[in-house]
């Protein structure tokens, strides 16, 4: 367990996951300080109580469930391969919006009769020998096949596995997919129904650092609320009209009887001070949904709006970040509640 007076997060070291995590972090207000690009330790100013570590993604997966790391931000392809079944790893957010892929069989493109999972079975059953499956997800592998019944001898690789078919080491693999190029350009093809992982990146933790150190538990809560906050706000927008009513009550009658612009728990309507006496104009602030934007400037000029602004919005904070509450139901039942 890490010392009361001492809060780590891991990142990935390299490769896409890390620019992407520090990238979504920045845009949650949350930017990572790292003075030397060598060093494998950095701060987060916004939280300058946390220790910010880089370490491989699996690596990341051992050190919060060893209790040495109390958060990280890993993909749940290795989270699942490592988190093992002592149940020390709690996941606080499993969707993050960046990283995915998916952990999937695939097999050589000569292999024409073998279109899904049903084939690859009967496939397997006519061999002499079990299908040989290369992978570096030996645990998510075995779980599957033997799951659906394929007889198999899995193969571990450390290199590039799509050459594994065309070398004769491996009759097919188990790796991940993001656009299906590689396996492309290497003559393989993933089974649609062979989706062994599907994988995004996740905030996960220490479930006893947690439990026993009431510093980590309300840095959970401030992670999750900078995450949660700018995760919904980057799906609304905040829309700004003038409008003419004689109260605002009555301008907020004609807001509620369209469908995209009655915002959050309803819109915010000021008086505007004109240089002319008794206009009746008004300011009206709602937020409304990215999707619905047009919809919604076609409903504000239908009922009088104009002189419409429409800026981004940083964040949208709860009154409690909602998988903070999961999160606490989770660590007092052990039930997941999200």
């Amino acid at each position: 367990m890490t010392s009361p007076t001492n809060i780590r997060l891991s990142l990935p070291s390299k490769g896409r996951l890390m620019d992407d995590s520090l990238d979504f972090l920045a845009e949650c207000g949350l930017p990572v300080q790292k003075l030397n690009p060598r060093q494998y330790q950095a701060k987060m100013p916004a939280l300058p109580e946390l220790t910010v570590l880089f370490q491989r993604p699996s690596d990341i997966v051992v050190s919060v469930r060893q209790g040495s790391v109390d958060f990280g931000i890993t993909g749940i392809d290795v989270l699942e391969e490592k988190r093992g079944e002592d149940g020390e790893i709690i996941v606080l957010h499993d969707e993050l919006g960046y990283g995915g892929c998916a952990l999937m069989l695939a097999v050589p493109e000569a292999w024409t009769d073998v279109t899904d999972l049903q084939s690859l079975r009967t496939c397997a059953a006519s061999l002499d020998r079990p299908l040989r499956v290369a992978t570096k997800f030996p645990v998510l592998t075995e779980r599957f096949l033997n799951g659906q019944n394929i007889p198999h001898a899995l193969i571990a690789a450390e290199g590039t596995l799509e050459t594994a078919p065309t070398i004769g080491y491996a009759d097919i693999i188990s790796d991940l997919v993001s656009s299906g190029q590689t396996l492309q350009d290497n003559r393989l093809r993933a089974l649609g129904d062979g989706v062994i992982q599907a994988s995004q990146a996740a905030l996960i933790a220490n479930r006893k650092s947690l439990q026993t150190n009431p510093r980590t538990l309300e840095m959970a809560r401030r992670l999750l609320e900078y995450i949660e906050a700018h995760m919904r706000a980057k799906e609304n927008l905040l829309v700004i009209a003038n409008m003419r009513g004689e109260s605002p009550e009555m301008i907020a009658s004609k807001l509620f009887a369209e469908t995209s612009v009655g915002g959050l728990q309803g819109p915010t309507i000021s008086p505007i001070v004109t240089r002319e006496s008794n206009q009746g104009w008004h300011s009206v602030s709602v937020v409304v949904q990215r999707s619905r934007l047009p919809q919604a400037i076609t409903e504000l000029r239908s009922i009088g709006g104009s002189g419409i602004i429409v800026s981004p919005v940083t964040y949208i904070f709860e009154e409690e970040p909602p998988r903070y509450t999961a999160m606490l139901t989770e660590l007092k039942t052990g039930v997941k509640s999200l």
